[in-house]
């Protein structure tokens, strides 16, 4: 980071993340701290869908589907994180949305942080 910021100025910074795969934690708050957006990539796992018995639980809790949840999670995790899930329909697209909006109690998130495999 330290080197590219050298060569020119960093506004984004996009990587593999998602509430199973954390490895990037300590670098999304550095990032915030210098007012840079996080872009995670595959929010919802990519090609293997995030499964988690503990994100179904939670979804099941609020009402939600597990992916609402995990983009929901996501959103809630940093002010500098920038969401761009990839969608395959209109109805997908809703769905996404909705995340936006859908509020997860703070145990919920309590019990999602211990999903993830954060850094070692």
């Amino acid at each position: 980071m330290a080197e590219a910021q050298a060569i020119t100025e960093i506004v984004c910074i996009q990587n593999f993340y998602n509430v199973a795969q954390r490895t990037d934690d300590e670098f999304i708050d550095t990032l915030a701290a210098q007012g840079i957006a996080y872009v995670p990539y595959f929010p919802l796992g990519g090609f293997l869908p995030l499964q988690s018995s503990r994100l179904n639980e939670v979804a099941a809790s609020i009402e939600a589907t597990p992916m609402q949840v995990a983009l929901a999670w996501l959103l809630r995790r940093s002010p500098n994180v920038l969401l761009i899930p990839g969608t395959s329909s209109v109805q997908h697209l809703r769905e996404n949305l909705k995340a936006a909006t859908l509020e997860l109690p703070d145990e919920a998130v309590a019990s999602l942080d211990g999903v993830g495999i954060a850094a070692a």
